[in-house]
């Protein structure tokens, strides 16, 4: 299914569980307000289905990413939804490419929203060299899904004369890439 189901009762809970309040409340946010220092690179907190099972059902979830100077969250696609990105602190660099190969980017500063429709190529950088950027994300899925193109391209077993017949380039550079992304 390419998006979240429709659902036919207000909330959907596991079978014999005794609901109250607590299954609707998702602490994990906590630590972002006793964190003393921010992150040394690109980290993302998630609020998607997967941790807060109360999701389930609601086509809603939630992301707070935080960018150290110069840090970028690479290009990816959420297959089943759009993002929704606002900027609390900082300033972004971002940008998507539609089916048609047509690249669309902005400057965000403090304040600002940006659209990434669902299931096109984006990026978000924060350009900035002495100022930390914090983002929250709310996206149109109980669970986006992620693919990280450059993982997904050179952390795989894609047959390295693939990869370069498709990137025009050799074997050697293709493998020089693959170890940038081995454990």
């Amino acid at each position: 299914m390419a998006g979240d189901p429709d659902i036919l009762t207000d909330f959907i809970a596991p079978e014999g569980s005794n609901i109250n309040g607590s299954f609707f409340t998702f602490t994990g946010m906590r630590v972002l307000l006793t964190q003393e220092t921010p992150p040394p690179t690109f980290h993302v907190l998630k609020a998607s289905r997967a941790e807060f099972p109360a999701l389930d059902g609601q086509s809603v979830s939630y992301a707070v990413l935080e960018f150290p100077t110069g840090s970028v969250n690479p290009p990816h696609v959420h297959p089943r939804a759009s993002e929704l990105l606002f900027v609390v602190q900082g300033s972004l660099q971002v940008g998507f490419v539609d089916t048609n190969n047509k690249l669309f980017t902005q400057s965000l500063q403090t304040g600002d929203l940006f659209i990434f429709p669902k299931g096109l190529v984006h990026f978000q950088f924060n350009s900035d060299s002495k100022n930390y950027a914090f983002a929250i994300s709310a996206f149109g899925s109980a669970s986006a899904g992620l693919v990280s193109l450059p993982n997904t391209l050179f952390n795989t077993t894609i047959d390295d004369n693939i990869l370069a017949l498709s990137f025009k380039t050799d074997v050697a550079t293709i493998q020089t890439l693959k170890k940038a992304f081995s454990p």
